[in-house]
C-alpha cells in the first residue's frame, strides 16, 4: 500500500476525531494526529479561551515556546491554531513514552494575557516494524535437548500503544517454536524454542522465517530470515550469574569511565569453555555510548551522557562460547541528573516605560524561567531587588509578572534599574541575571503651591491706578506642560463690588495690579484669592490669600456731628443767668473719617459774641463758662467753633452754636424771634409727591374701570335671568307666620338687612339691621356668622362680631310637605321636625313671585361690585336664627320638595307671637374700637 495515501486517509480520520481539553487557569488542550500538512487545522483558539475574535489582532497575538521551534502558528484572522510543521512523533519524542506532546503560550497585550496551550502529538500506524538485520545466523548444536530456547534479534516499531507491535509468528514450525516474553521498558524478549531434536546429518541447515505484526488499522509486518546452522555437540552453554545488571550513572560521568562487569560461567572446558561478550540487537546510538570488551565483560562509556535527553539506557549482552552455545544478560543504565544546567530567562513582554499614576500590580514585563535540569536542579526562584517598588508573581509555572509594588513617584525618582535574578535549587545553585531598564513618565499628580499661604500688600490710598502692588510666585514639582503655571483671581463680591473690579493679576507672571484708585474711608482693607493653576489635564490649582491694607491719607476733613447745622427752626441752647463758672454749656461732637493721627481731633473758639463768657475743651470740645453770668449779659450769644485734625497738612471744619442766656423760655423766644432762618429744600421731595399723585390717580380709574365692568356684567346676567322661561328664580318660601294678626300684609317689626352675593353662594354675606328697638345681627352665608350687638344709638355697619356658622342641614325631609296656606304653625311643632304648611294657593305663589321681582329690581340699584344690597321685611316669629340656607332650604311653586333636618341639631320650637305694642327697649351697643378713636378725636377738638 502506498505510505502517502495511507497516511493521507489515517490523517483525515483522526483529525475528525481531534478533540480539546480546557483546564483551568487559563489552559487549553489539543490532540493533533502526526505526519498532519501545513495549515492543518489544530483548534479554535477564540472559541475555546472565550475571547473576541478582534482581540488577537489588537493584543497582538503570538506564540512563544521555549525551545524556538515552532511547529504550529496562529492564524489571528480566524482565531486558529494551524500546523506550521509537519510533526514527526518518532522524532519529536522517545519511543518509551506513552504520550507525547508540545506546549507553547499565546501572549496577548494591552493588557498582557498568557494563556498556555498544550497539543498531544497522536501516533499514526506510518511505521512497519523492522528486524535489525536482515538475515540472522544461529549455530546450534545437534544436541539441543528439546525445549531449549535460543534468543533472537525483536523488531522495533517506532509506533507506540497498538501501533506498536502485537505479535510474532514463525514458518515452518517443524523443528522451532516462537516465544515472546515482555522485558522491563518496552519491547519484547523473541526466543525459538526447539520443538523435536536436531540431527546434523540429516540438517546442516534449517531456514526460518519471524514475522512481526503491529496492531494498526491496516496492520503492518516486518520479517526476518534465520539461518540455523547445526553444530557437533557442545554440552554446556555459558551462564550470567545475573538476568538484569541495573546501575545509576551522573550524567556528567567522565568518558571511558567503567559503569559495570558482566560476568558469565560455561562448565564445558577448552574452547567449549572459552566466553565472548558482545552487544545483541543494539541500536548505533547504544553502540556509540558504550564499549564492552569481548574477554572481560567489562561495559565503559564511550560518548557522553545527557540527563536532559535520555534518562534510561537499555541493552542486551551475549556471553558465547566456542560451541556456539549462548546466554544473555539485560543490563539497564539509569542516567541521574547533576545541576549542569543553569536557568534560561526569556523576556517575553516588557513596557520601558510607566506612568507614575499607574496602581499597584501593574504589569511591567512577563518573563519565561527554563532550567533543564530535574527535580530540584530544575526548580528555579525568581527575584529582584526588595528595595525597589516592584515585586514578581507567579501565574504558571515557571512563568513571572513583574508587576509594582507601591505607586510610583516621578519627583522621587525617574528610571529604575531592575536586575531579574533566576536561581535553581541545586547543590551549588545555578543563576542567570537580567537587567530591565524601567523610565517613570510623568503625570499631573502635584498642584502648584505658593511660596506662602497668605500674603500681606500695603497700599496708600488715592494711588494711581495700574499700579503694581505685590508679585506671587507658585512652584511645581511636575514635568513639562505640567509644571506651567498660570494665574488668575477668583471673583467674589466685595460689598456689591467685585475683586475683579478692584486689582488684576498677570497671568504668566504672578504680579498684581491696581485697577482703581482706593479710598481709605469707604475700604480700609480687602482680601484677594488667586489661583495658580498648571498646564496639566485636567489642570490642578491651589489658592492663596492676599490680603491688601489701605494706610490712611489726610484727604477729609472733620465732620460735626453735634450741633446738627439744618436749614429748619431756630436751636438755642439756654443758660440760665444763676449758672456758675464751669456750667456745661452744649458740646461739639466731631469725627474724622482718616485713622491715626489724621483723626486726631482739636477744638477751639473762633468767633464768640462775647469771648469772655465762654471757652471750648482743646479735646473734648465741651463749651462751658468761664465766669458767673450777669444780667448784663446778652441773650444772644453766637459762638463759631473750629474743628482741626493732627494730619499733614491738616484740615478743619466750623460750626455755629447759638447761646440764649435766659431763665425763661417766651423771653428766649421774644429775642429769637428775628434769627434767620435758612430752609434747604430738597428737590426730590417734589419728585416724589408728584410720583405718588399720579399712582394714586392710576389706581383710582383702574378701580372705577373695574367697578363699571362688574356693574355691566351682573346686570347682563340679570337681564338673560328674567326672560327664560324655564330658569325662574329660586322663591324662599316662609312659614304662614310671616303675616300679622290683621292680614294687611305688613310686619309688625321691621327688620333692615343688607345681603351680599358673589357668584359661588358659599361666599355671600348678610347683614341685618334692626331699628332702634331691634338687635344688630351680621350674617355669613359661606360659613361664618356674627353674633347680635348692643348699639346703644346706632349701628356701625363696619363692625361684625362672629359667631357660629349656620346649620347647613336645616331642611325638608321627604316626610314634611307644606300644609294648607295661611294656617298657624303650633307651638308643640319644632322647626325642621314636623310638616310645613300646606302649599300656598296660586294667587300666594304669584305675590310671592311678584314680591321677588320687585327686591330683584331694587337690589340691581343698589349694586357694587361683586355685591348686592337688598331690603326687606318680615315678621318677627320668625326669627333670624331659623332662618334657612337658601341655597338648598327653598321651596319652588308647583314642587313636592321638602326640608330636611340636622338630626345633630338641637331642635327648637317657633317662638310665640310678641304683642305689635310691647317692643323691647333697645340695648346699649357695646364701644367698638372705632367709636373710641372718634369720642377721643372729639374730645381733643
Amino acid at each position: 500500500m502506498d505510505k502517502n495515501g495511507f497516511l493521507g486517509r489515517l490523517s483525515c480520520a483522526l483529525f475528525v476525531c481531534t478533540h480539546l481539553l480546557q483546564c483551568a487557569s487559563g489552559q487549553v488542550r489539543y490532540s493533533v494526529p502526526e505526519e498532519m500538512p501545513h495549515g492543518s487545522f489544530v483548534g479554535d483558539i477564540v472559541k475555546d479561551l472565550g475571547l473576541e475574535p478582534k482581540r488577537l489582532t489588537t493584543g497582538k497575538a503570538r506564540i512563544f515556546t521555549a525551545s524556538g521551534r515552532e511547529y504550529v502558528e496562529l492564524d489571528r484572522d480566524k482565531g486558529h491554531i494551524i500546523v506550521k510543521e509537519r510533526m514527526d512523533r518518532e522524532l519529536l519524542c522517545s519511543s518509551a513514552m506513552s504520550t507525547c506532546s508540545i506546549s507553547f503560550e499565546i501572549i496577548l497585550e494591552n493588557p498582557i494575557q498568557l494563556y498556555r496551550v498544550t497539543v498531544e502529538i497522536l501516533d499514526v500506524n506510518d511505521n512497519s516494524p523492522a528486524f535489525p538485520r536482515g538475515e540472522i545466523k544461529l549455530e546450534i548444536s545437534e544436541s539441543a535437548s528439546v525445549g531449549a530456547r535460543f534468543s533472537v534479534d525483536s523488531a522495533l516499531d517506532p509506533d507506540v500503544g497498538l501501533n506498536g507491535i502485537q505479535s510474532y509468528s514463525i514458518h515452518p514450525t517443524d523443528h522451532f517454536s516462537l516465544k515472546t516474553q515482555s522485558r522491563a521498558g518496552s519491547g519484547k524478549n523473541v526466543e525459538l524454542v526447539l520443538q523435536s531434536q536436531l540431527d546434523r546429518e540429516k540438517e546442516e541447515h534449517l531456514y526460518l522465517t519471524i514475522t512481526a505484526t503491529d496492531g494498526g488499522n491496516p496492520k503492518r509486518s516486518g520479517t526476518v530470515k534465520i539461518l540455523i546452522v547445526v553444530l557437533d555437540i557442545n554440552d554446556n552453554a555459558p551462564i550470567f550469574k545475573r538476568d538484569s545488571y541495573r546501575i545509576s550513572v551522573p550524567e556528567n560521568t567522565a568518558h571511558g569511565a567503567l559503569l559495570l562487569t558482566v560476568n558469565a560461567t560455561d562448565a564445558d572446558t577448552v574452547s567449549n569453555a572459552h566466553i565472548a561478550y558482545n552487544f545483541e540487537h543494539t541500536t548505533a546510538k547504544i553502540r556509540d555510548l558504550f564499549s564492552i570488551d569481548a574477554s572481560t565483560g567489562e561495559i565503559r562509556l564511550a560518548g557522553e551522557l545527557d540527563f536532559e535527553e535520555t534518562t534510561v539506557h537499555e541493552f542486551k549482552i551475549q556471553a558465547k562460547d566456542q560451541g556456539g552455545l549462548s546466554d544473555s544478560a539485560e543490563v539497564v543504565i539509569e542516567v541521574t541528573d547533576v545541576n549542569d544546567n543553569t536557568p534560561k530567562i526569556t523576556l517575553m513582554s516588557f513596557s520601558n516605560t510607566l506612568p507614575e499614576n499607574s496602581p499597584p500590580g501593574t504589569v511591567v514585563a512577563m518573563i519565561n524561567v527554563q532550567d533543564s535540569d530535574s527535580e530540584e536542579n530544575g526548580k528555579v526562584a525568581c527575584s529582584i531587588d526588595r528595595s525597589l517598588p516592584f515585586r514578581t508573581e507567579s501565574s504558571l509555572n515557571n512563568y513571572y509578572s513583574i508587576v509594582t509594588d507601591s505607586s510610583l513617584d516621578r519627583e522621587q525618582m525617574a528610571e529604575y534599574n531592575i536586575t531579574v535574578t533566576a536561581k535553581d535549587g541545586g547543590r551549588p545553585p545555578l543563576s542567570s541575571t537580567k537587567t530591565l531598564s524601567v523610565k517613570v513618565s510623568d503625570i499631573n499628580d502635584h498642584s502648584p503651591q505658593f511660596e506662602h499661604e497668605t500674603y500681606t500688600a500695603y497700599v496708600t490710598e488715592n494711588n494711581s491706578p495700574s499700579l503694581s502692588l505685590l508679585n506671587v510666585k507658585a512652584n511645581d514639582a511636575d514635568l513639562g506642560v505640567n509644571a506651567r503655571i498660570s494665574y488668575f483671581i477668583i471673583d467674589k463680591d466685595l460689598n456689591g463690588a467685585l475683586t475683579s473690579s478692584l486689582v488684576s493679576i498677570d497671568a504668566g507672571s504672578g504680579m498684581i495690579y491696581a485697577l482703581k484708585s482706593f479710598d481709605y474711608e469707604h475700604l480700609k482693607s480687602f482680601s484677594v484669592t488667586v489661583k495658580a493653576q498648571d498646564g496639566g489635564s485636567p489642570p490642578l490649582t491651589s489658592n492663596a490669600t492676599v490680603n491688601f491694607i489701605i494706610q490712611d491719607q489726610n484727604d477729609n476733613a472733620p465732620q460735626v456731628l453735634y450741633p446738627v447745622q439744618t436749614g429748619g427752626s431756630v436751636v438755642a441752647e439756654m443758660v440760665p443767668r444763676s449758672a456758675d463758672v464751669g456750667y456745661l454749656v452744649s458740646k461739639v461732637v466731631a469725627v474724622d473719617v482718616d485713622s491715626g493721627q489724621n483723626a486726631w481731633l482739636s477744638y477751639k473758639l473762633q468767633k464768640a459774641t462775647d469771648r469772655a463768657l465762654f471757652e471750648v475743651g482743646a479735646q473734648n470740645g465741651e463749651i462751658r463758662t468761664v465766669r458767673q453770668v450777669t444780667d448784663k449779659d446778652a441773650v444772644k450769644q453766637k459762638l463759631t467753633v473750629v474743628v482741626e485734625d493732627n494730619g499733614q497738612p491738616s484740615r478743619s471744619a466750623t460750626v455755629n452754636i447759638n447761646v440764649a442766656v435766659a431763665d425763661s423760655f417766651p423771653e428766649v423766644l421774644s429775642e429769637f424771634t428775628d434769627f434767620t432762618h435758612i430752609k434747604d429744600y430738597n428737590d426730590n421731595l417734589t419728585f416724589y409727591l408728584v410720583l405718588a399723585l399720579a399712582v394714586v390717580s392710576f389706581l383710582f380709574i383702574v378701580s372705577i374701570i373695574a367697578i363699571l365692568s362688574v356693574k355691566c356684567y351682573r346686570w347682563r346676567r340679570e337681564r338673560m335671568f328674567y326672560k327664560s322661561g324655564v330658569n325662574l328664580p329660586v322663591i324662599p318660601y316662609y312659614p304662614p307666620l310671616y303675616a300679622d294678626v290683621g292680614g294687611t300684609g305688613t310686619l309688625q317689626h321691621v327688620y333692615n338687612y343688607e345681603l351680599c352675593g358673589t357668584a359661588d353662594s358659599r361666599k355671600s354675606d348678610m347683614k341685618f339691621v334692626r331699628s332702634s328697638s331691634q338687635s344688630v345681627l351680621s350674617v355669613d352665608l359661606g360659613g361664618t356668622r356674627t353674633v347680635p350687638r348692643q348699639n346703644k344709638h346706632a349701628v356701625d355697619p363696619d363692625v361684625d362680631v362672629e359667631q357660629k356658622p349656620p346649620n347647613t342641614d336645616w331642611r325638608f325631609t321627604q316626610n314634611q310637605r307644606p300644609g294648607p296656606s295661611g294656617a298657624a304653625a303650633t307651638p308643640e311643632v319644632a322647626v325642621g321636625t314636623g310638616p310645613w304648611p300646606n302649599p300656598p294657593t296660586e294667587a300666594e305663589q304669584l305675590q310671592a313671585l311678584m314680591a321677588a321681582a320687585n327686591e330683584v329690581s331694587e337690589a340691581t340699584n343698589t349694586l357694587g361690585p361683586g355685591t348686592m344690597g337688598l331690603s326687606t321685611r318680615y315678621s318677627p316669629q320668625f326669627t333670624l336664627q331659623h332662618v334657612p340656607d337658601y341655597r338648598q332650604n327653598v321651596y319652588i311653586p308647583g314642587s313636592t320638595a321638602t326640608l330636611t333636618a340636622n338630626p345633630q341639631q338641637p331642635q327648637q320650637a317657633l317662638p310665640p307671637p310678641q304683642a305689635s305694642g310691647a317692643q323691647p327697649e333697645p340695648p346699649k351697643a357695646a364701644q367698638t374700637p372705632a367709636s373710641k378713636k372718634k369720642s377721643t378725636k372729639k374730645e381733643k377738638k
